[in-house]
């Protein structure tokens, strides 16, 4: 191995544990303020837009921000229209029927199982026997975490439903964001992502009252520090560092990181008494981290 791909590699993997982490404890931080009664759209979009300033002033000092060619337009649109809007309406609603941090990041971490799939219908890309293998031993572990308390009520179903919205959504980005990743860097598809998901939310925030609707308790301390952690740490700070890793592991790679958010998820809310961890739990994550990591092996050999 020469010298300048070890050298191209140094940070990357603190990077990728860092952005994992803070995606971890965004589960926690968004349960925090739905807690609170904070509308969804309301937050969702005070989110989106502090990143999308906080990312364009700093794209444009940084002299990262590309033009974008008109007839890109739509695939940053549909992008956005995908993740964040999509995404987040299943996440944050999902989350709330659920009622659990924990259960959320079990779904999601389930994202890049799914991205396999679009994969192999949309660009054709084989399947390998790891990679079923990995879609196939998933399965138990979402239930054994999802179905603990044996909840089959129709809230509790109605909330993991739409937290497949959520990686339905987040699958569909990654499907379209390969046709413009090679046209621009991942700084400018992030403020378009950003800056057009905050205007699908814009109507949404108004129909909620808008600023005259944030009520008293939106700037309290319960409120206002998760929100903007979730809106400078996990929208632009990992946001950044998850580009880093990737650089340096590439996608397949860094994707196996994201198999630990369940479990940070998990402890954080412990920590902090959202939630507790039970053995069904500590089975159920196990069981989710072996196979996405499994199913996110790609030898050359034993395609499908």
């Amino acid at each position: 191995m020469n010298h300048t791909t070890n050298n191209k590699t140094v940070g990357k993997y603190p990077s990728a544990i860092i952005a994992i982490i803070l995606w971890g404890l965004s589960f926690v931080w968004t349960k925090e303020i739905i807690n609170e009664n904070i509308p969804v759209f309301t937050f969702l979009f005070i989110r989106l837009f502090t990143a999308t300033v906080i990312l364009y002033i700093f794209c444009s000092l940084a002299g990262k921000l590309q033009k974008v060619k008109k007839q890109d337009i739509k695939w940053l649109i549909l992008m956005a229209f995908f993740e964040p809007f999509i995404y987040f309406i299943g996440e944050s609603y999902g989350m709330i029927a659920t009622n659990s941090a924990t259960i959320s990041a079990v779904i999601i971490a389930t994202i890049p199982v799914f991205c396999i799939i679009s994969e192999r219908i949309f660009y054709k890309i084989p399947f390998t026997l790891y990679k079923i293998a990995g879609i196939i031993i998933t399965l138990p572990g979402i239930a054994l975490v999802a179905f603990e308390k044996g909840d089959i009520s129709v809230d509790h179903l109605y909330g993991l439903a739409l937290l497949f919205v959520a990686v339905i959504g987040a699958t569909g980005y990654g499907t379209v964001v390969k046709r413009v990743a090679d046209s621009y860097n991942n700084y400018t598809i992030a403020t378009w992502q950003f800056g057009v998901g905050a205007a699908f939310f814009l109507p949404l925030f108004l129909f909620a009252g808008g600023i005259e609707g944030l009520g008293g308790n939106f700037f309290s301390f319960k409120v206002f520090y998760p929100l903007l952690s979730l809106a400078v740490l996990c929208s632009c700070v990992a946001f950044v560092l998850w580009i880093n890793a990737i650089r340096g592991l590439g996608i397949t790679k860094a994707n196996i990181f994201s198999t630990l958010i369940p479990g940070i998820s998990a402890l954080a809310a412990a920590a902090i008494g959202q939630e507790s961890i039970t053995w069904h739990r500590i089975a159920g994550i196990a069981v989710v981290i072996i196979g996405v990591a499994l199913a996110q092996y790609s030898p050359k050999s034993h395609t499908i």
